[in-house]
This record gives C-alpha cells, sequence and structure tokens, in this order.
C-alpha cells in the first residue's frame, strides 16, 4: 500500500525492477504513491499489464504533512492544509491514507493537532510502516486507528527493491474502490521492520539523484 520508484526524489528505483521484485515477493496488488506525482503509478500500470494490479497513488506534501490518496487519475498539488488535500483526492473519489502518523524519525509526517482535525475524513490510516525506527511508533498508530474504527493501512514504504515484500496487507479481493476500504477491515497484517540503516541508504539515494542533476545541468 505505500511504495515508491526512480519517480520519487528519494529513491532510484527503475520501475522494471520494482515490477521484478513485486513478482517475486507474489504480491498480487500494489499501491504506487511517489512523492508528489502519479506518474510512476501510471507508468508502471502500463508496464504490469496482466502481472499485477497497480492502485495509481501519490504521497501528497501537505502543510500539515505527508497524506496519501489512491485510486487517483490526476496529481494532487503540493502544499494545500491538510483539509485540502483531503478534498481534492475525495473530489476524484479516491481513497485518503495517513502514512507513518507517529513517526520520530521523519520530518513530514502529519502533524498530531491536524490529526485531530481531520481523522473523520480519512479512510484508512497506516497501522504498520516497516521503515519506523521504533516498533512502538507503529503500537500507537494501530491504537489510534482502533480507538477511532479506523481501517488500518501497512507498508512497506519501500525505496529499493530490498524492500519491498516487508510489509503487506492480506484481504479478500475486491472490485475497485469502492470496496476497498470495507476489504481492509477485515485484513490481516503482515510485516517486519527494515531497520534504521535504510535511511542512510536513502540519503545517498538523494545525494546521487542530486549529483546527477547537477552533472547533467553542467553538461548541457
Amino acid at each position: 500500500m505505500h511504495t515508491h520508484s526512480e519517480y520519487s526524489p528519494d529513491s532510484r528505483t527503475p520501475l522494471a525492477q520494482q515490477l521484478k521484485a513485486l513478482l517475486a515477493a507474489k504480491i498480487d496488488i500494489v499501491c504506487a504513491t511517489d512523492h508528489n506525482t502519479i506518474e510512476g503509478g501510471l507508468r508502471l500500470q502500463e508496464l504490469a499489464k496482466d502481472q499485477l494490479r497497480v492502485i495509481v497513488g501519490e504521497e501528497v506534501s501537505s502543510r500539515d504533512g505527508e497524506i496519501i490518496g489512491l485510486f487517483l487519475e490526476k496529481p494532487i498539488p503540493r502544499d494545500l492544509s491538510a483539509e485540502e488535500t483531503i478534498a481534492r483526492i475525495k473530489d476524484q473519489g479516491g481513497v485518503v491514507s495517513v502514512p507513518h502518523p507517529f513517526s520520530r524519525n521523519r520530518l513530514y509526517h502529519i502533524r498530531r493537532s491536524a490529526l485531530e482535525r481531520v481523522w473523520q475524513q480519512i479512510d484508512c490510516i497506516e497501522i504498520f510502516n516497516a521503515r519506523e525506527a521504533f516498533a512502538g511508533d507503529n503500537r500507537r498508530a494501530e491504537a489510534f486507528a482502533r480507538d477511532r474504527e479506523i481501517p488500518g493501512a501497512v507498508g512497506s514504504d519501500a525505496h529499493r527493491t530490498s524492500e519491498i515484500g516487508r510489509a503487506w496487507i492480506e484481504v479478500d479481493d475486491f472490485a475497485g474502490r469502492e470496496d476497498f476500504v470495507a476489504a481492509l477491515r477485515a485484513g490481516e497484517v503482515h510485516g517486519r521492520l527494515t531497520g534504521s540503516a535504510i535511511h542512510l541508504a536513502t540519503r545517498y539515494d538523494v545525494f546521487r539523484k542530486w549529483l546527477g542533476r547537477r552533472r547533467t545541468k553542467s553538461s548541457a
């Protein structure tokens, strides 16, 4: 339910390699959620064809922190309020998911004050993220979702192919976005934490992409 590819600024994973890893991990459905773009999801959907179901999504950088939109047809602009971001996702008939809401190792998780404002408008909340540095942060998210009866989402948050299959949710089959959230309510969570070192690898990937852009600019 939460993956990144070369279309995210902090991932260098080519879509072809991502697809190969997803198939090897026996994932049936993937949510492509690159940062502030749906292009990766659209391209993966084309590549996957009949091999894999791809839900096109986007991890949006709102002013209040990151919010995921799923089943999108158009990109959601960044830097809007949480309320406006959610409204634009729902205007498309999309599903709203909040990733890593209580993360202590990330700067851009949704602010608690914003989560308290909008929790009744979200469709699901990530109760297990494999990239959390502290297992307790996932437990806090699970407790928050349980207390408010919000369906749980699960994400490997994979930026590299080695992370794919670290976390997933097993659900009954569903026809589309209409019964997707209902399927999540009865889902079974599977996952293990990736480990803190993966965040250093991500910083390296960000640097390599930045360096590549600098070299391209210098050569132009």
